[in-house]
């Protein structure tokens, strides 16, 4: 059973679509429900992470610093399929102890980020395991929503979070670029891209089938996907040079996010009161 403080973590995360106060605030947090390994039942618990490469998110299982690993590595050492919920998503995954080097590197990823992961390694004798969830594709993404267009507008807040993030991140990055906020960058890239993409294959046909008055409209948001592409691509140029100046990816980033808002709140203004309508 959690504590009384992940409990209240755990509530307010899922009422909230992903969002929480507290010590968790303005951060990236994900709930990950692990299946007992000697009782067999299942635990949630509230866990920071960080983006990783090919769309895996890493977890470090610190417990503060504590002697003992935390109970929910056990857990998933044991039974290495998981459930995670990361904002309105909640997907299968599949959690990897990485080990050695690749270990060593996204740790040192980390401390960059937040010099508390290295206070927590140094209270303890133990190296704090540091683990990969990569996602099982089992269908259409499972969102947390009272509506079509109520998972459409919180899809869109978990893409306006992100972009804070980063931005925030980048204005705190001081002359040069880190390993970790190039990769949060890069994550976000794919995020969007992969986001324009299924609404072109899959949510503005079915609407242009169905509401032939949306064709403009529809017509006006693929252009626009073709725009942010562009923008995606010269971000990912900027962000991938060796040399990365903070200042281009400042900048670029808030060229994106301006073309990005504009472009979100365009779409949910056209397709939410149809999606939300008596015929969806």
């Amino acid at each position: 059973m959690p504590n009384d403080f992940n409990r209240r973590v755990i509530e307010e995360f899922r009422a909230r679509g992903g969002r929480v106060g507290g010590p968790f605030e303005g951060g990236r947090l994900l709930l990950l429900t692990t299946t007992g390994a000697r009782t067999g039942a299942s635990h949630t618990t509230p866990l920071g992470y960080l983006p990783d490469d090919g769309g895996r998110v890493l977890v470090i299982a610190s417990a503060a610093g504590a002697p003992r690993h935390p109970a929910w590595f056990h857990n998933l050492v044991a039974h290495p399929r998981v459930t995670v919920e990361a904002g309105v998503f909640t997907y299968e995954a599949e959690a990897l102890v990485l080990e050695g080097a690749e270990r060593d590197r996204a740790f040192a990823r980390a401390v960059e980020t937040d010099p508390g992961w290295s206070a927590y390694q140094d209270r303890t004798e133990r190296v704090l395991p540091v683990i990969a969830l990569r996602e099982i594709p089992t269908g259409p993404p499972n969102i947390a929503a009272s509506s079509a267009g109520a998972a459409l507008r919180a899809v869109h807040d978990g893409f306006r979070r992100e972009l804070a993030l980063v931005r925030q991140e980048i204005a705190a990055s001081g002359p040069g670029l880190g390993a970790q906020l190039r990769i949060n960058c890069l994550a976000l890239c794919q995020g969007l891209r992969h986001h324009h993409t299924g609404e072109d294959a899959g949510m503005f046909p079915m609407l242009g089938r169905g509401h032939p008055e949306l064709t403009p409209a529809l017509e006006r948001m693929r252009r626009e996907h073709e725009k942010l592409a562009v923008l995606l691509g010269a971000l990912q140029q900027v962000i991938s040079a060796s040399d990365a100046d903070p200042a281009r990816v400042r900048a670029e980033v808030e060229r994106l996010t301006e073309e990005v808002e504009r472009h979100l709140e365009y779409e949910e203004a056209q397709l939410i009161p149809v999606l939300d309508g008596p015929a969806c």
